[in-house]
This record gives C-alpha cells, sequence and structure tokens, in this order.
C-alpha cells in the first residue's frame, strides 16, 4: 500500500511498522492500514502532506502516545520493555531488577534532572 508521495524515509518506516504488527499477531491487511495511517499521519506532523487534520498536527505523536488510548484494559502509557530500554539508554542502576512502576519512576526522576 506504499504511495507514490512517500520518500525512501517513509516506504521504510512504513515496512517497519507493518512487520511490527504483523509479529504482534495483527492480520496482513490490519497491520497494511496501521502501517499507512502512521506514516500518513507523521507526513501530515512534519508538513510533507498537501492536506492535513487538526488532530494530526495537534495532537500528541503516535510514538511518543505509547499506547495511552489502545482501548484496552490493559495498563496504559509505555511497556515494560520500552521503560527498561530507556532506562538502559540513560544509563539507570539497577534496571535489571526493577518492576515497571520502579522503571517509571526511575526514567522520570533521570529525566528531571
Amino acid at each position: 500500500m506504499p504511495q507514490k508521495a512517500w520518500t525512501a524515509k517513509r516506504e521504510r518506516q512504513y515496512e517497519h511498522i507493518k512487520e511490527s504488527a504483523k509479529k504482534q499477531g495483527k492480520s496482513t491487511k490490519r497491520a497494511e492500514e496501521l502501517a499507512a495511517r502512521t506514516v500518513n499521519k507523521e507526513r501530515a506532523r512534519k508538513g510533507e502532506a498537501k492536506q492535513r487534520s487538526r488532530s494530526s498536527v495537534k495532537d500528541l505523536s503516535s510514538g511518543r502516545r505509547g499506547g495511552l488510548r489502545s482501548g484496552t484494559a490493559r495498563a496504559k502509557g509505555q511497556t515494560k520493555e520500552q521503560l527498561y530500554n530507556e532506562a538502559k539508554r540513560l544509563n539507570i542502576n539497577g534496571r535489571s531488577s526493577m518492576s515497571k512502576r520502579q522503571l517509571l519512576a526511575a526514567v522520570n526522576r533521570k529525566k528531571g534532572s
């Protein structure tokens, strides 16, 4: 479903998102839809698209949102794996034995300082 107006970077982004969605158990059709929507929203946010909706420009980016509005009953926000990787990037000691809540607190403390 890649489009002619997409750059090589957007093509790679589309493929990456599609493969990630398929690994999460989504059907090929649903994975393609999610990838296309995400890429088009990012294009609108960066001014690459001719048309853009107000929500595409004013809302949180899909990457930053981290599942806040995923429509599920599970805990909202970043996953433990995402928090762990952020803690690793911030060089937080003891991260391997931390719970999700502890990782979140440690990452927030480190970012706040």
